[in-house]
């Protein structure tokens, strides 16, 4: 190496930091961190940042750092939050938000003007981080996004985010951020003034150079349009913005979640009294949040879910590639499919169906939703045109010759699926997986005439299937080791979580929502009214109470597998007779616009009940019972069901059965799924309150007997 170049590049690395020195007075902080597929923070690099920042601070040749990745496909991803674990106080916490505060403090007033560089992922303490620097350039990579994602841990970002966003591109847009979580792709950064700049990623460190070769910038305020200001910069406006935004966040987190209430005081702090006096609140708020039975939930879903990312379906087994896939059947289930397929596991997919409409809606349904995408310049118009090119449709079988696995999405009747079994075996090869999106039938029954049993497996999806995160695999007893693995990985693929579940009826899922549904119906037969059945619920944490989601499922979709559960698992499962009369006078539910509720042309469709279903059921409804008394009587019939579950080995883990009924019918995150809420219970209260109801209401109640085994021991799941 010449004396030259030596002079031209000075390099000094230390752990997951490297600074490289140019003779243009530009440096390059680079972070690496060994052993790792994206970058996180962690407190253990505080004197590494410091020792780089005390060499920069000691250099008066450096005018300009750009702060940027040494991994290829991402920025920072955010703090390291395994970390939180050793808080044994609030105290405890509060000192890492400290500690990161007074980095990035100290990188804001440095002299030099820093820049920061971002592609892919800034998230969390990676935005914070930026947030610190003077510029900020990022490329336009479909990759790149910018958020704090924090309240989904049940904390809120406290290495300054809460303070330096709302100065940057206003408190409206900030505090929406910060309280749903959700990033902005690279368009949108631009568009709020997140970043100064969006380039092609191959001139980032060029621009960001440039841009740390300026002196640092004179922020202008930036509230935009006359009402905005006088929202945030008028003392009664801020006071009203506060106002309606703590009214929206408690009618949404019905007080179950304490993160965004915390996100709006600490905000409020910082623009009322100072940037100061609103990292202090913001380091305290931290601590305490960082220390509640609910963050400490949501924190234990979020390492289930990476682990389980990890897993393959069946350990040690490799999965297949799946280079084409098949749909049978357009639908809203075959057009929900056929999307993820192409859209997010990018595998070209066949449709098939036996009327052209069946196709077309299952294109449409693509289409309509990558359109939205690029009317709010999400995506690029030739972006879309490529993915829909992935989907095609037949009438026949043609093209079905190389397909490696074929999702079936007909209609729920047994011996449609077995004839389609059959048309797979004859029309492609030999080692095409069938996988069923049934949601009632065991796969055992599909599987029964098919040749090839081993390629069968059920692949079960929940609707909307676009936005629903889970899908339950169900292997029967000849389904091979191979089909599971490759399975797993394909729903990953399409972005969804696996859970796989052995065969039976219901599976997981729906075997635990029937009696929880069914308990609600008795309920209603007992006298309560419909909309205090459903707040009950909704109170307790529920999305939507079980009554609106009978509406919106399909009463007969939900009425469906109640026979299936009953000649397999007896008199518990027996719905209500009153559902024969609600499906005779055919009430389907929000789909036909005549269930439960009212779903007429008022301004509200869905919102009220519909009172002629009380004549209906000759029923005068008066509340009796307490919102808590009703939520605790069918949420006790799911968490029985779920034990009962675990014990016949239909899940593989608690952790399986907790995330299953989280991301497949919304159990209330915040108390961590069945499994770890029974834990909290403790099961000895569960026993006696099940024994209560068993005495009380009926049979159905008796406490499953691994819950009476363990609540003895005073054993726990977790």
């Amino acid at each position: 190496m010449s004396q030259e170049t030596t002079q031209t590049n000075q390099t000094n690395t230390s752990g997951a930091f490297t600074l490289t020195k140019q003779d243009s007075g530009i440096a390059i902080l680079s972070m690496d961190v060994p052993g790792e597929s994206m970058n996180t923070l962690k407190p253990a690099f505080a004197d590494e940042i410091s020792a780089m920042l005390d060499e920069i601070d000691a250099d008066n040749s450096i005018k300009g750092v750009v702060i940027c990745s040494g991994k290829s496909n991402s920025f920072v991803a955010g703090a390291d939050i395994s970390m939180l674990a050793d808080c044994t106080s609030a105290e405890d916490a509060q000192a890492i938000a400290k500690g990161g505060q007074d980095i990035f403090n100290r990188i804001e007033n440095m002299r030099p003007t820093f820049v920061a560089a971002i592609h892919g992922p800034a998230l969390g303490g990676g935005l914070e981080l930026a947030l610190a620097c003077h510029y900020r350039v990022c490329t336009d990579a479909s990759a790149t996004q910018v958020g704090l994602p924090e309240v989904q841990l049940g904390l809120l970002p406290g290495s300054g985010g809460t303070q330096r966003l709302p100065r940057l591109i206003g408190v409206q847009q900030a505090m929406k951020m910060m309280l749903t979580g959700s990033p902005a792709r690279a368009k949108q950064a631009k568009k709020y003034g997140i970043v100064d700049d969006m380039v092609p990623h191959s001139v980032l460190m060029k621009v960001a150079q440039e841009y740390a070769g300026k002196k640092k910038p004179e922020r202008d305020a930036p509230q935009k349009g006359l009402m905005n200001k006088l929202l945030e910069t008028t003392g009664p406006g801020r006071n009203m913005m506060f106002k309606k935004a703590r009214e929206q966040t408690q009618s949404k987190t019905k007080g179950n979640y304490p993160a965004p209430g915390y996100i709006i005081d600490v905000i409020e702090t910082g623009i009322s009294d100072g940037m100061q006096a609103g990292l202090r609140a913001e380091a305290e708020a931290f601590g305490k949040l960082v220390m509640t039975p609910e963050s400490y939930q949501l924190r234990q879903i979020f390492f289930a879910t990476t682990e389980m990312k990890k897993e393959r379906g069946v350990e040690g087994v490799e999965p297949r590639k799946v280079q084409k896939a098949g749909v049978l059947g357009g639908g809203l289930m075959g057009g929900g499919i056929s999307y993820v397929t192409a859209t997010k596991a990018g595998v070209p997919v066949r449709i098939k169906d036996i009327q052209a409409d069946g196709i077309a809606g299952a294109m449409k349904y693509s289409y309509d939703l990558l359109n939205k995408k690029v009317k709010k310049r999400f995506m690029r118009k030739s972006e879309m045109q490529k993915q829909m090119s992935l989907l095609t449709g037949t009438l026949d079988y043609s093209g079905y010759g190389d397909i490696d696995i074929v999702v079936e999405a007909v209609f729920e009747d047994l011996d449609l699926k077995q004839k389609m079994v059959a048309d797979i075996e004859e029309n492609c090869k030999s080692e095409t997986i069938f996988a069923s999106n049934t949601s009632s039938i065991p796969i055992t029954q599909i599987a029964a005439k098919a040749k090839r049993p081993e390629n069968v497996i059920g692949l079960h999806y929940f609707s909307p299937v676009d936005k629903m995160p889970l899908a339950e695999v169900i292997a029967h007893e000849k389904t091979s080791d191979e089909v599971i693995s490759t399975t797993v990985d394909f729903a990953r693929k399409q972005g969804k979580t696996p859970v796989v579940v052995k065969d039976g009826a219901g599976f997981y899922v729906n075997r635990i929502l029937a009696p929880y549904m069914n308990e609600a119906a008795n309920l209603i037969l007992a006298g309560e009214p419909i909309e205090h059945i459903d707040k009950s619920l909704v109170k307790f944490g529920f999305p939507v109470g079980p009554v609106k989601l009978l509406d919106e499922v399909g009463i007969d979709v939900g009425t469906k597998i109640i026979p299936f559960l009953v000649e397999q698992f007896g008199d518990r499962f027996t719905a209500p007779e009153a559902f024969d009369k609600v499906l005779a006078d055919g009430r389907k539910g929000k789909k036909n616009k005549k269930g439960f509720y009212l779903y007429d042309d008022t301004k509200k469709p869905g919102k009220e009940v519909d009172e002629s279903i009380y004549s209906l059921l000759s029923l005068s409804p008066s509340r009796s019972r307490s919102e808590k008394d009703i939520a605790e009587r069918c949420v006790l019939m799911m968490l029985n069901e779920a034990a009962r579950c675990l014990d016949e080995g239909v899940i593989r883990s608690a952790r399986d059965g907790d995330i299953g009924a989280i991301f497949g019918i919304g159990f209330p995150p915040f108390l961590g799924g069945p499994f770890h809420y029974m834990d909290t219970l403790g099961l000895e209260h569960v026993v006696e309150r099940l024994n209560y109801y068993s005495g009380t209401v009926g049979d159905k109640f008796e406490p499953a007997q691994i819950l009476k085994d363990m609540a003895e021991k005073k054993a726990t799941f977790y």
